[in-house]
């Protein structure tokens, strides 16, 4: 399966510490998703570069936009971390959809 991590990343007005640590744990977990035979999907991580090569301030034309096409496409999603509007948004693709969301990563099964 191809497998989306939904997690805060700017939630709450995070500082570039905390949401290097969100993108840490997200990354994390992306490597246990791997491991359990599936392809882990990370929409920041996709977004980001594009906004890295951007000129100006794209983020809100970018992040979400990239994040839930992404979620369209992948099979199930793993909700992480506390309040997030944009996971939110995410994990209703898969709710609308009747696809899988998994609030741990031991819900997961082996692919």
């Amino acid at each position: 399966m191809w497998i989306m991590i939904a997690s805060p990343y700017t939630s709450g007005g995070a500082d570039a510490a905390l949401r290097a640590a969100r993108l840490a744990e997200m990354n994390q977990a992306a490597l246990a998703i791997l491991r359990l035979g599936h392809v882990p999907v990370i929409g920041v991580n996709m977004a980001l570069p594009i906004i890295a090569a951007a000129e100006g301030d794209v983020f809100d034309e970018v992040m979400m936009p990239i994040s839930l096409a992404l979620a369209e496409r992948c099979d199930a999603v793993l909700r992480l971390g506390g309040p997030s509007r944009g996971a939110d948004q995410e994990v209703a693709r898969f709710v609308t959809a009747g696809k899988p969301v998994y609030v741990a990563l031991s819900d997961i099964p082996s692919g």
